[in-house]
């Protein structure tokens, strides 16, 4: 969302607004077939093609033709072209008049400084040495009815300012932009949690942020709300204006985190772990090397910065491997890769490599447990807040993981060990507020997979978990409070258990298959919570829309590796009531083992197929394992029918051990509930 005077001024800003790489209406194409085709039919890029429509000659009457779209919205747009048009005339010799013209119509610094041949520092020191300076205007809560107390502020290039900044001690916290997959609610509840927390500690709370449904743009939030775009541009002209005793930008995900490093360029205070550090976390060889200097180990890894070069790592490596981009949130464009030939399709179709996009390059460390852990240093103390146990194997996101907390099946000496280095690794990278690090468990040895210097996306489940505001204390030790002087030196162990389970969106997107990898697909989680970790199992279950069935068909059927497993889960099922049903392999071990189970065809073998039997409504449960590229293919019909026809499934030997137990206890024992107070 984004406010300003007149439409122009307002969509530029929400372009920006977006984190799509756009400042503008950058030009798409040329091409007036594909300019055409992409105008008929309405799409996410849409709005840049409108602008190329007009770019190639095409006029108001044409366009609406093509698209139906309002004419008057149309001729906003083309004044905006119209006036890119103007700035590219002047030949990098910027009048004062023109460029006040394309700040009121929004254009961004970057996007003025790309059509007249400048940096964006170039545009911003021409306007601060005019004084063309944005002023701020008041979105007013009471309706001019009586003074409004919690008015929020958008800039605009007028000349009334009409909410000066207060000579009080202030904090601006830098939110978490839009809500998208991968970068949800958790971040913004930190950020709420801060604006509270600077209020009890006598500070004025300034929010930065441009979502409008998420709760820290509510109006009563903080002292004080700007509804503008997290770019360095729209963030430098409110710190200059509100000249803070410091920023925040370690609690709203990789979005303000982005911005720490040219912010601090360019001397703002970054409160909190110092953009140094965080780059230190987040740049990979500086990582690896303060790694092997504490003597902690990392799976084998590689940076490529051509595909030649990707190509060599994977083989020194060794299949298979997790690429990815550099700096990303939500596991984007992240893959799992089994061979050669699909790191070259990768490399062609998924990313771009170069110098400045390398791709990074890890060993998979297959059948290995996954372990968040979220902890809070003030430089000298580190209190471990909780270590997740992932349900999961890794290879999953931790944002898809179901997780569970306190850990239920790694060994307590490993859990120590994992505690251990988590306090090294905070005081070695010197954090000061919230960090969460991610290890992977294989054959009792800890492997460190990465550390995030800044709140995660667990914090809100910890912290409802062990009944502490994590959030909270993570800015008071920012600002400078010790956890000496918070009297949280201790960490606490929950007697009862957690589960974090996540919620999906596969209904709604035909085509994405239900497996889970690296690259972060839920759109929400849901938490389980009691005495014991079938029955938390079986309520996130629940909760999540996922309904585990009491009697029924279980279909099962499972890669090489996880027979023995599945066999017990299936032996299990079959002592609660349940039938079984497996394709050709895993009905062949299962009957050797003395089991009996109904024979189904694959989708491959012919008809009537598991498909079918999942369309008639036959079966009620659907356990599916499955490794390597051929496999997870083969077996997606499967996956998706199981969604479309609410059937429960489960693509983990671990879920599906979780999935019998909770079943075996709602059979058993039933459920029954207590308030959340209660279990402190």
């Amino acid at each position: 969302m984004a406010i300003g005077r007149t439409f122009k001024e307002s969509l530029q800003k929400a372009l920006r607004s977006l984190e799509v790489d756009s400042w503008g209406l950058e030009p798409a194409s040329g091409d007036i077939e594909l300019i055409k085709r992409k105008l008929r039919t309405p799409n996410p890029e849409r709005l840049w093609y409108l602008a190329d429509a007009f770019r190639v000659g095409m006029d108001i009457e044409e366009i609406y033709n093509l698209t139906y779209i309002d004419r008057w919205f149309l001729q906003n747009l083309k004044q905006i072209i119209d006036l890119e048009n103007k700035l590219r005339e002047t030949n990098g010799q910027t009048e004062l008049d023109l460029m006040k013209r394309a700040k009121e119509y929004g254009f961004s610094d970057i996007r003025i400084g790309e059509l007249v041949g400048k940096t964006e520092d170039d545009i911003r020191g021409f306007r601060i040495k005019n004084n063309l300076k944005s002023v701020y205007k008041m979105v007013d809560t009471c309706a001019a009815e009586f003074e409004a107390y919690t008015p929020y502020l958008y800039s605009t290039y007028e000349t009334e300012d009409e909410a000066p900044p207060t000579d009080k001690k202030k904090v601006i916290i830098l939110g978490g932009g839009p809500n998208r997959i991968g970068q949800g609610i958790e971040f913004d509840y930190c950020c709420v949690h801060a604006s509270y927390s600077l209020n009890e500690e006598g500070f004025e709370s300034i929010m930065v942020n441009c979502n409008p449904e998420t709760v820290s743009t509510d109006y009563d939030t903080s002292d004080r709300l700007y509804f503008e775009p997290l770019t360095l541009e729209d963030t430098l002209s409110i710190i200059d204006r509100e000249k803070p005793w410091g920023v925040i930008v370690h609690l709203g995900g990789q979005t303000p985190l982005k911005l720490a490093i040219p912010l601090e360029e360019r001397g703002v205070k970054i409160i909190g772990t110092s953009p140094d550090n965080i780059d230190l976390a987040e740049d990979r060889e500086r990582f690896r090397e303060l790694v092997q200097k504490l003597g902690l180990k990392q799976p084998e890894s590689g940076i490529a910065r051509s595909p030649d070069e990707a190509l060599q790592i994977a083989q020194d490596i060794g299949y298979p491997i997790v690429v990815r981009p550099s700096y990303v949130l939500g596991g984007r464009a992240m893959e799992i890769v089994y061979k050669e030939e699909s790191l070259k399709r990768y490399i062609t179709e998924a990313v771009r490599v170069s110098p400045n996009h390398p791709i990074l390059i890890d060993k998979f460390l297959k059948d290995a447990k996954e372990v968040d852990v979220d902890a809070i240093s003030d430089g000298k103390t580190v209190v471990v807040g909780g270590v997740l146990e992932h349900i999961e194997e890794a290879g999953v996101h931790s944002g898809d993981s179901a997780m569970v907390l306190p850990p239920y099946s790694i060994e307590s000496l490993i859990i120590e060990e994992i505690k251990r280095q988590t306090k090294e690794l905070a005081l070695a990278l010197n954090v000061k507020g919230l960090v969460n690090i991610q290890f992977a468990v294989k054959d009792w040895e800890v492997y460190i997979i990465e550390v995030n210097p800044r709140a995660s996306r667990t914090i809100p489940f910890v912290s409802k978990a062990i009944g502490v505001p994590l959030a909270k204390l993570g800015t008071k030790v920012m600002i400078g409070k010790t956890l000496e002087e918070l009297e949280f030196t201790e960490e606490i162990v929950p007697k009862h258990v957690c589960v974090k389970e996540s919620v999906f969106p596969f209904v709604k997107f035909q085509g994405v298959d239900t497996i889970l990898g690296p690259e972060m697909k839920s759109t929400g989680e849901v938490m389980g919570i009691d005495t014991e970790i079938r029955r938390a199992f079986a309520k996130s279950q629940i909760a999540a829309g996922n309904d585990l069935p009491l009697s029924g068909t279980a279909f099962i059927s499972v890669k090489d590796d996880d027979k023995p497993q599945a066999y017990l889960i299936a032996k299990k099922l079959s002592e609660l009531g349940f039938q079984i049903m497996a394709t050709s392999g895993t009905a062949a071990y299962f009957e050797s083992s003395g089991l009996n189970c109904i024979f189904v065809k694959k989708v491959s073998e012919g008809r009537p197929h598991i498909v079918d039997h999942i369309k008639n409504g036959e079966v009620h449960l659907l356990i599916n394992t499955t490794f390597g590229e051929k496999e997870v293919a083969q077996s997606y019909s499967i996956r998706r029918a199981s969604i479309i026809h609410r059937v429960p499934y489960f693509t983990t030997i671990a879920a599906s051990r979780a999935a019998m137990g909770g079943i075996e206890v709602i059979i058993n024992e039933g459920l029954d509930v207590k308030a959340i107070q209660d279990y402190y």
